[in-house]
């Protein structure tokens, strides 16, 4: 027997209509008085059946009042649709609900999937305007009607979420895209300042950042372009998605790592908030004294304090007095050997140095066992050390090349001279002068040698200035294998890295260098500016100044902080060891490593109390914001109890959730908004196709 095929009809209209015949099938009317507190709702007359070969089958029945608009009925238009709405009640309807295949033909049943047909009418409210129209829903491709208005920016967001995530390096991830489209105007405009928003909060600098130079010029309100943009106020407010995919392919790569929380440290606002902390706790430590034997140094005002700290990935974080230059001094000697090694290499280099730790202070006069300097952090083997600096220049241009490679490694960031430092220092050098004489009397230096170009070049590069800021670059540079994580230029061969780092780690911290690797166990090298530069592996580049040093010529509250921070973090050497890391966090990880149950917990947290960001964070990580509780609670449902309608468009417009889930007592956010009448949101979600959940359970019946 040839199928009689039907079609499945919902019809709102208002209460006073009448009963009407119907070729597809009989239209039943429903009377409800109206409430005059709430708005007026509209009369609803189902007609479901699918095609089937019976006969028999039984005319339709009174559907109840609610408000059903195409989009709830493209979600819930399939059986599979019904059944993915019901959550956690699926299984009580397994036996009575048809499993269709998503292909036109039921490839177990050999039946076809039913068409269902909806026609909406809307009331006409004061502030509204009447929309009407059908739509074909389930498999079959839908059938607008041209009086249905349709808005740019939905349509957008429907391309968006049909393109799904995408592994192109050269464009933005549709999925991330869709965060910055902005769903008020509805004109599928990408707000900027979302964009810069979120990027900030990476860690990535959008307006200093030299690999992102590019697009901000992008972004920019000058047409020409030449304007250096360095806020938000000469940025466009808004962008076509075109020109937005356009502006930021060249850097998509980078923005798709950042966004999606894939750069090294992925909770990068919750690190920095770790170090605040210990930064507030050092700011009244008191202790230490400035370095008195250099006059300028002894000037410094010792209360300053910075913090600054870049990654491998670029991210930054500064606190404190991070923009005030300061002399590097000793911090010299690592970057020296490094650029010596890089260009002689290590045996060359090791001709004229040691590689032991001395046992006693930076500055006396000693060689080791085989008549050489002891090390290159010390006095006596960083004088070695620039005596093997490009000993074919002439001493300008020797300080122009080495000063060059500090500027490289700094990300092109500040490094600058101190004239005065380095004549003051150069006027009680005495010291350093008997040092030299030494070392030449022992045959420490090349052939050649002029000593006092020596130690002029040895005086200028301890003159050298950078912030704290610039400093971390530096830092990070090391800790990236001498690759510049802002510039991404290669300033040092990993193997001069390597040995550069071995050398900080056993003798960078003078005579405290073995309880430096005991305590803290990372790479250092400090200053007698009050600076250190501490390098952690792979992972970042810090720079802490404070000018009053201790006893033994490191800064007293740069030691403090070093410490408390390898009391918090999983940094020393030896904390990958098992059992070694305890309480201690390791940014690198995800610290909400959650078990399902508490992600949904978290999650619904979230929607209830509208936190914008933990929701931002876990929509960028992927999370499914579909995930119900114990009785099918999901986020959607809670965040139209609070009564936000940010976080409801959050839900629905970028998370893109089920509008219409099931909880155990069978009722639909759009119920939730009825009971706690918040009269905007029960628009907002009728408009988006949220209906009762008794009409989905309807409908279920009828498909059955």
């Amino acid at each position: 027997m040839a199928d009689k095929e039907k079609k499945t009809t919902v019809v709102t209209k208002p209460a006073e209509v009448k009963k009407s015949p119907s070729k597809e099938g009989v239209k039943v009317n429903l009377d409800k008085k109206k409430t005059p507190e709430k708005p007026s709702k509209p009369e609803i007359v189902v007609n479901v059946s699918a095609t089937s070969s019976n006969p028999n089958e039984k005319p339709p029945v009174k559907g109840k009042p609610g408000t059903v608009s195409k989009n709830g009925v493209d979600r819930q238009a399939s059986a599979d649709g019904i059944k993915l709405a019901l959550g956690s009640d699926a299984a009580d309807y397994e036996s009575k609900i048809m499993k269709w295949d998503t292909s036109p033909v039921n490839r177990e049943n050999k039946m076809p999937v039913p068409t269902v047909m909806v026609e909406t009418v809307e009331h006409e409210t004061p502030g509204t305007e009447k929309s009407k129209g059908k739509t074909n829903t389930g498999v079959n491709e839908s059938k607008k009607s041209s009086s249905t208005p349709t808005s740019k920016g939905s349509s957008i967001l429907d391309q968006l979420a049909a393109m799904g995530n995408s592994d192109d390096k050269k464009t933005l991830s549709p999925s991330l895209l869709r965060l910055y489209i902005d769903e008020m105007d509805q004109n599928g405009q990408v707000c900027i300042r979302d964009f810069l928003r979120h990027l900030k909060r990476t860690g990535l600098r959008p307006f200093k950042d030299p690999r992102l130079v590019g697009l901000m010029n992008n972004l920019s309100n000058d047409p020409s372009g030449l304007l250096t943009i360095n806020s938000e106020i000469g940025c466009k407010k808004f962008m076509d998605v075109e020109s937005f995919i356009e502006a930021t392919s060249p850097v998509a790569y980078l923005l798709n790592k950042a966004l999606s929380s894939n750069l090294i440290i992925p909770e990068f606002a919750d690190f920095c908030k770790e170090i605040a902390t210990i930064y507030k706790k050092l700011l009244p430590v008191k202790g230490g004294l400035n370095a008195q034997y250099i006059p300028q140094l002894a000037r410094v005002n010792p209360d300053f304090l910075g913090i600054s700290i870049c990654t491998v990935d670029g991210q930054r974080f500064n606190i404190g007095d991070t923009d005030i230059p300061f002399c590097i001094q000793s911090c010299s000697k690592a970057l020296n050997y490094a650029i010596s090694t890089a260009e002689l290499g290590p045996k060359k280099v090791h001709q004229h140095l040691g590689k032991e730790p001395s046992g006693i202070g930076f500055n006396q006069i000693s060689l080791d066992k085989n008549g050489l300097p002891h090390n290159p952090m010390i006095n006596p083997g960083a004088i070695s050390c620039c005596s093997v600096l490009k000993t074919g220049m002439s001493l300008d241009d020797r300080f122009d090349y080495t000063i060059g490679e500090y500027k490289k490694m700094a990300g092109n960031e500040f490094v600058g001279f101190s004239n005065a430092t380095f004549l003051s220092e150069k006027s009680c050098a005495d010291q350093n002068f008997a040092i030299g004489y030494f070392l030449k009397e022992h045959g420490v230096f090349p052939e050649g040698t002029n000593l006092k170009q020596t130690l002029d070049l040895y005086f200028q590069l301890c003159s050298v200035e950078a912030t704290a800021e610039s400093a971390s670059v530096i830092a990070a540079t090391l800790a990236n294998g001498g690759v510049c994580p802002t510039t991404q230029v290669s300033c040092i061969t990993p193997d001069a890295v390597r040995n550069t780092l071995s050398l900080m780690y056993s003798c960078g911290m003078y005579d405290y260098s073995g309880e430096w690797a005991f305590e803290v166990g990372l790479p250092g090298k400090s200053g007698v500016a009050g600076s250190i530069f501490i390098v952690v592996p792979n992972l970042m580049g810090i720079c802490v100044w404070s000018p009053p040093l201790d006893a033994l010529g490191n800064s007293y509250r740069g030691i403090q902080f070093a410490k408390m921070l390898c009391q918090r973090f999983s940094f020393h050497q030896y904390d990958c060891i098992s059992g070694g890391v305890g309480h201690k966090i390791d940014p690198r990880r995800y610290q909400t490593s959650e078990t399902k149950e508490s992600q949904i917990v978290n999650m619904l947290f979230a929607a209830s109390a509208s936190d914008s960001v933990l929701l931002q964070k876990y929509l960028q990580t992927g999370v499914d914001f579909n995930m119900p509780d114990y009785d099918g609670r999901t986020a959607l449902h809670l965040a139209v109890c609070g009564g936000n309608m940010a976080v409801v468009r959050f839900l629905v417009d970028k998370a893109k959730c089920n509008i219409n889930p099931l909880d155990r007592w069978n009722s639909t956010p759009l119920d939730d908004g009825y009971k706690y009448e918040q009269a905007d949101i029960i628009a907002y979600m009728e408009k988006k196709g949220g209906v009762k959940g008794e009409v989905l359970l309807l409908a279920a019946s009828k498909q059955y």
